[in-house]
């Protein structure tokens, strides 16, 4: 996985929450329709943002029957935060472990929304 890859895969909003959902799952993954069904999106729409993140290395499908089963690719995922993070306080123990760990509140899902000046 290149972290390049996986950051253009999920710099779009539908791949992002596609991603998500089947983060939130976890390892037993969802079929395509229940994926289209939780996310509001047509068959081709996911079809699509499904190969990108296969393609990014971020996701793994299977095929089971006449159903495709996504799975969030778990190790791939921690790669990329390593990646993000190994050089977090110039590589030392910072001695602060929330300074450098996942923060204790989410990000907003969507920035507000930005005023145009007339």
């Amino acid at each position: 996985m290149l972290a390049l890859d996986a950051l253009a895969a999920l710099a779009q909003e539908t791949r992002l929450r596609v991603f998500r959902l089947l983060v939130q799952e976890g390892p037993g993954g969802l079929s395509a329709g229940e994926i289209a069904t939780k996310l509001k999106l047509a068959p081709a729409t996911l079809t699509f943002h499904a190969a990108q993140l296969r393609h990014a290395g971020l996701v793994t499908s299977k095929r089971e029957g006449r159903n495709i089963l996504y799975r969030a690719n778990f190790d791939s995922m921690n790669a990329l935060m390593t990646y993000l993070t190994e050089n977090c306080c110039q590589g030392e123990d910072c001695g602060v472990p929330a300074a450098c760990g996942p923060a204790n509140e989410p990000l907003p899902a969507k920035s507000a929304k930005r005023r145009r000046n007339a």
